[in-house]
């Protein structure tokens, strides 16, 4: 069979005039965020693209097809949906085999895009290297995707409630760019800075666009990671965060979670700690993510229609 990509009619002829378009992760709608910050952060993430001048391309599993921008209707299905699957590179086929909904991780995501011809995509923060690993293994197919599939990747950095020191050394073992975007450190998802220091620092979209233009040039496969800080109003302080980080693995710990409910676990433990600021702070940078993403996407659309002969 061919590869069931169902791409929205508006997605396609982006991609065939030329025109910029940027993948949006579904997970965070049907996972990440809770009811109505779900709803209305994809949204505001599409508003956002389109106002950068791309066009959006929200990605799920639909039906047995693998959906390359999503409408209203079907956002708010993935939004309310009580069996909504969460879906890595493992997942994929399964879900389209058996016909179900499922909302696309990075990883998964990542893929969608590079079939569909997509090169940028936004997302909150990449999965990484969790606590403990040295124990549970518990490593995100986020990073192998990193490494092998050619798609730049907007996010703030890599969830907090990682190990983001083996992160950083995961991504760089497998020799993932991570570029600190106007910033030195990289930021930890809600909070700005994790006092560890990013590969480089670009501070222009033309700046990221002209390092993915010289990766792809010397043949370099995989991916790239640009690590926006959250915005400075809505980000946490770092020791607040780091306390409620801490409290949510005791109780993961205590409950037995793992596998794939440890992130939703550990992020809703949060925000309960938090008082709901952590949510906040998510639906601020998926945001910016989502703005900083079509502002690259703009530069490298433009690039390669210099590129293509007349």
């Amino acid at each position: 069979m061919s590869y069931p990509l169902a791409i929205a009619p508006e997605v396609a002829a982006a991609l065939a005039d030329g025109i910029p378009v940027v993948a949006l992760e579904s997970t965070v709608i049907a996972h990440g965020l809770p009811a109505p910050h779900n709803l209305d952060v994809a949204r505001a993430m599409q508003a956002a693209v389109r106002r950068g001048g791309a066009v959006p391309a929200m990605t799920a599993v639909m039906g047995g097809r693998v959906r390359i921008g999503l409408d209203d209707a079907a956002i708010a299905r993935l939004a309310t949906g009580d069996a909504v699957l969460k879906l890595s590179r493992r997942d994929l086929a399964y879900a389209l085999a058996a016909r179900v909904d499922g909302g696309t991780t990075v990883s998964a995501t990542m893929i969608c895009a590079e079939r569909a011809g997509i090169a940028v995509m936004a997302t909150g923060g990449i999965g990484g290297v969790h606590r403990g690993a040295e124990a549970t293994l518990d490593i995100s197919a986020d990073l192998d995707e990193l490494a092998a599939t050619d798609v730049a990747v907007v996010c703030a950095g890599a969830k907090a409630i990682l190990d983001l020191p083996r992160t950083l050394e995961y991504l760089e073992t497998k020799g993932v760019p991570v570029i600190g975007y106007g910033c030195d450190d990289f930021p930890a998802f809600f909070v700005r800075s994790s006092g560890l220091p990013v590969s480089c620092r670009l501070d222009t979209p033309q700046a990221v666009a002209d390092l993915v233009a010289a990766k792809r040039a010397l043949g370099l496969g995989g991916g790239v990671v640009i690590a926006n800080p959250p915005p400075a109003p809505h980000a946490l302080d770092a020791s607040v965060a780091e306390a409620a980080i801490t409290a949510a693995v005791a109780a993961a710990d205590a409950a037995g979670v793992r596998g794939k409910a440890l992130t939703p676990f550990l992020l809703a433990h949060v925000a309960a700690s938090t008082g709901g600021e952590s949510v906040l702070a998510n639906r601020a940078l998926l945001e910016a993510n989502a703005a900083l993403a079509a502002s690259i996407a703009v530069v490298l659309a433009a690039a390669m229609r210099r590129d293509q002969p007349p």
